[in-house]
């Protein structure tokens, strides 16, 4: 074995030790039983396996959804649009003076328009953020109680 490999051999099983402890970041362990370190390390690495197998759910891995996104895009230029095409009616129908109020008439609904659309896209994101932050709160509560559940049968504590 060359010299990255040894380190590589020798730092991996240190780093998955060090990850299962970090998982449970948000629980305490204490053993009961005298367990030494090095026991409570390697109880912690099992637990973190059972509990991720068992319930789903990696606290290690990158957060995923469970749902895609909204795809919905932001109208741009709506008034824009709608001033053109009322002007563009208005001037047909009553000259100059009737594509300037039709400009403006358009301008407005198409700009009202815009202003609804975007507001309804933007609920949705929201919305959507919203479950996706429940569901992973979910997932990670079901990880942690799977997780003290195998420490506990080993004889720790955990709070």
């Amino acid at each position: 074995m060359n010299r990255t490999s040894t380190k590589a051999a020798l730092i991996f099983p240190a780093f998955l030790l060090g990850a299962a402890t970090a998982t449970a970041q948000d629980l305490y362990v204490y053993p009961k039983n005298g367990q030494s370190a090095e026991q409570t390390d390697k109880d912690k690495y099992e637990c973190y396996n059972w509990a991720k197998n068992d319930s789903g759910f990696d606290p290690m891995a990158a957060p995923t959804t469970t749902t895609a996104k909204p795809s919905g895009q932001k109208k741009e230029y709506t008034a824009v649009k709608g001033g053109l095409g009322g002007a563009a009616i208005g001037g047909l129908l009553s000259g100059k003076k009737g594509a300037k109020k039709g400009a403006l008439a358009g301008g407005l609904i198409g700009g009202v328009s815009q202003y609804s659309h975007n507001k309804e896209i933007q609920s949705q994101k929201s919305q959507w953020k919203q479950q996706e932050s429940a569901n992973y709160a979910n997932n990670r509560n079901n990880y942690n109680r799977a997780y003290a559940a195998c420490l506990e049968g080993r004889g720790y504590s955990v709070k």
